[in-house]
Parts: structure tokens; C-alpha cells; sequence
């Protein structure tokens, strides 16, 4: 399951660009990966990340995974409803599981990330 208009890295981010403004969060494949999640670590909004940076941390009853920031930018929004409904990367990992929101440093870097069928192709040969 990928979005057509989103952006994906083999770590299994997805980013989602409008402009230079960006939301992130994780994969149907990595919430699969992890099972049920029980808390999510966020970043604090105005923080500054470098591409493959960690962004923030996601728990589950398997095991903690950093997530890492697909571009470099700066967190300009959180999704605090994580805060008390992890869940919510299980059950709708590209809509309301939506982890942070970033102005993203240069939006032309995308174009070293995957699309939505190389990522899906990807995830094939794994």
C-alpha cells in the first residue's frame, strides 16, 4: 500500500511534499514490521534534521525503531494525537498516523528518494 504522491525511502519513511512543506511518517510495511505500537517519541517542533538523521522513535511490542528524516528540514508540526493513541500508525499509517510536519531545507532533493512504484518494487526484492 504506498500513496501515489508520496516519496519513500528504503528505511521506510514517506514524505509527502506541498511546495517546500512536508509531511512524514512511516510505511504500511514498517508498521507491519513493528507490530502493535505502543508509544511514539516525537520531535520537537523546531528542530533541525539533516537528511537520514533520526527524527524521532517509535515503540512497539516487538521492539523501538528510530525514524529517520527523509529530507533535511526543520519540524515545524507534530501529530500530538500520537501521544495517547499510538495506535493510530497501525491503523492508518498514511493518514492519521502521520507522524510531523517540516519545511523541508531543499524540496529538489526528493529525487533521490523512491517513488511510489520503485518503492513498491523495492519492497518486492526484500
Amino acid at each position: 500500500m504506498a500513496c501515489e504522491n508520496c516519496y519513500y525511502t528504503k528505511e521506510h519513511e514517506w514524505i509527502k511534499l506541498d511546495g517546500a512543506a512536508a509531511t512524514v511518517g512511516i510505511t504500511d510495511h514498517a508498521q507491519e514490521a513493528l507490530g502493535d505500537i505502543t508509544f511514539v517519541e516525537l520531535p520537537a517542533v523546531g528542530k533541525t534534521v539533516d537528511h537520514q538523521e533520526p527524527l524521532c522513535t517509535v515503540e512497539s511490542t516487538k521492539a523501538a525503531s528510530d525514524v529517520y528524516a527523509p529530507l533535511a528540514g526543520t519540524v515545524t508540526e507534530v501529530n500530538d494525537a500520537l501521544t495517547t493513541e499510538p495506535e493510530r500508525i497501525n491503523q492508518d499509517c498514511l493518514g492519521e498516523g502521520w507522524m510531523c510536519k517540516m519545511q523541508v531545507a531543499n524540496p529538489d532533493d526528493v529525487k533521490n528518494l523512491m517513488t511510489a512504484q520503485q518503492y513498491e518494487d523495492y519492497l518486492k526484492g526484500l
